[in-house]
């Protein structure tokens, strides 16, 4: 899934009936997820938070400044934080499947149609900065909304995009591309914010003030890169807190500042109880936390995610003083679509697809099959990890395991996606008028294209399986040998939903091309499982398999 978060910051935190109408222009966009409103009275601006696929956020982002555009005028605006424009600054947040570059891209996309379609300057900060000078949005906002417009008239401050002209009722804007910020605060058993203090100086970057031999004040650089923070007392939770924001989670997540923290205090006597997020952090925040402290164990991090983010919210106490849950706080979660098949119970599956419907059909069944094979797999791996004996491949079980989890829920995952694409199919018959012809090739293309991910998958779980067969107890060998055999009839039923829509495509070269793969994946799956299943019969002492 590719997900953009968009952090619009809007000048106007004191009438509800306008920050709610800026941000509902976004929520209305079809694709995007409104996470947060977020205003501020004294600051008298407004943060709003929302996600989705890429394009949909464009789209969003465009729709909320041009909304601030009618109903925020500058020329009336007063407020203690710095600001110049309307919608004062969008920067764009890889969340997910998209990188920095996009996040660029998409910056440079809205202010282009902003400047073009709304008069307005524009100017690109962060990552999406066309020039060193302007990568910081303080120095771009220098003089503010008053300075503006002398500003605009020296070459230095020419837009990026926009006219380099003063409108009075929105000022300007600046966009960009940013990495994602997470608020994080550590729990201490203390109540006295000078303990807090103490600690967060320990490890922020900026670190604390110090008077040097000379008696000159020199600073005293904390532990943590990317960090800011002080501490401060919450008498509702009874406990002072290590307030911080971690500006850059690729240099310290948050498993890192936890664990800072938590040896800052012991040092000082005393201790850290548990941590709260304020927001919402990407997944592999927590997924990166989760084996951080499986792996302190000696624990193979090859285990379902559910299972790795539990590990995380118990090493951080991210539920002392309030519930973490994993749908409200990750992000991924959040915007994750109902997987109505995968999460049945075995027997409603069953019973499901006995029934007179088209779905589930042998698409789901052999996704299901699939993803029982990998699962295997990774069994098979995770069950003499632990033991003294398989110390010296701990390693290889590990890897084995953690590739069969992710294969596993790539797989449980086209369970639901096969019956999607099936009924996309359905939904492009009903076209009438010319359209139709070109919806109905794309959606069976589409139809095929999830059994094809389904098949290619299985070579490399069939080898998985041996690897672990190998690697692993010589009791679990008929593990393999199932896990084996379960790929070996996914490929199968897979290829054959490949060719069942397909079928009448015969003349299409890409058709051509997907019933290629898929032969190719099933001819490799096959020779692979029966080599394995020979391979553990033998071992059983059942000879030669019939």
């Amino acid at each position: 899934m590719k997900i953009v978060e968009c952090v619009p910051n809007i000048s106007e935190g004191r009438n509800p009936e306008i920050y709610n109408a800026v941000a509902q222009a976004a929520a209305e966009v079809p694709g995007v997820e409104l996470l947060d409103v977020d205003p501020g009275q004294e600051t008298n601006r407004t943060v709003i938070t929302f996600v989705g696929e890429p394009e949909a956020v464009l789209v969003g982002a465009f729709e909320l400044i041009k909304r601030s555009f009618e109903l925020i005028d500058m020329r009336t605006h007063h407020g203690a934080h710095g600001r110049q424009g309307a919608t004062d600054v969008c920067p764009f947040v890889p969340v997910s499947g998209v990188t920095m570059d996009d996040c660029v891209e998409l910056s440079r996309r809205l202010g282009k149609r902003v400047g073009e379609e709304l008069g307005v300057p524009v100017f690109l900060y962060e990552y999406a900065a066309t020039r060193p000078e302007r990568r910081s949005l303080a120095d771009l906002r220098k003089g503010e909304y008053e300075a503006l417009e002398e500003k605009l008239k020296t070459p230095e401050f020419a837009p990026d995009f926009g006219p380099a002209v003063f409108v009075p009722r929105f000022g300007a804007m600046v966009t960009g591309a940013r990495k994602f910020l997470v608020a994080y605060n550590v729990n201490l058993n203390v109540s006295d914010s000078r303990w807090a203090n103490r600690v967060a100086f320990d490890v922020r970057e900026a670190g604390r003030t110090v008077t040097g031999p000379d008696g000159t004040k020199v600073q005293q650089p904390g532990t943590l890169k990317a960090v800011r923070g002080m501490g401060w007392t919450i008498p509702e939770y009874g406990c002072a807190q290590v307030s911080m924001n971690l500006i850059d989670i690729d240099v310290t997540p948050v498993h890192v500042a936890f664990d800072a923290c938590d040896e800052a205090a012991r040092e000082r006597g005393i201790r850290v109880t548990g941590s709260e997020l304020v927001g919402l952090l990407p997944k592999s925040s927590m997924l990166a936390a989760g084996r951080h402290y499986l792996a302190k164990m000696e624990r193979s991090t090859g285990v379902p995610e559910s299972d790795i983010i539990h590990t995380a919210v118990r090493s951080l106490g991210l539920n002392e003083v309030s519930e973490f849950n994993a749908k409200e706080k990750i992000i991924e979660e959040v915007l994750a679509p109902d997987r109505p098949l995968a999460s049945l119970t075995l027997q409603g599956f069953a019973d499901e697809t006995s029934r007179d419907s088209t779905a589930p059909g042998g698409g789901s069944v052999a996704a299901l099959a699939g993803a029982l094979a990998a699962a295997l797999a990774a069994m098979v791996a995770n069950l003499p990890h632990p033991k003294a004996p398989f110390a010296d491949v701990r390693g290889g079980l590990e890897e084995v395991a953690v590739r069969g989890q992710a294969l596993k829920q790539q797989l449980l995952d086209a369970i639901d996606e096969d019956t999607w694409s099936f009924q996309r199919l359905m939904d492009a018959n009903r076209i009438t008028g010319g359209a139709r012809a070109a919806a109905v090739r794309a959606a069976t293309i589409g139809a095929a294209l999830v059994p094809l991910q389904v098949a290619e998958a299985c070579p490399e779980i069939v080898e998985l399986c041996a690897r672990a067969r190998e690697l692993g107890m010589a009791a679990s060998a008929s593990d393999a040998g199932v896990g084996a055999a379960m790929a070996r009839a996914a490929a199968l039923g897979a290829a054959m939903n490949v060719r069942i829509n397909l079928q009448d495509m015969s003349d299409d070269p890409e058709a051509a091309s997907l019933l290629e793969r898929a032969d190719r994946a099933l001819t490799k799956t096959a020779g692979a499982a029966a080599a394995l299943e020979a391979e553990v019969w033998r071992s059983l002492g059942g000879g030669e398999l019939p």
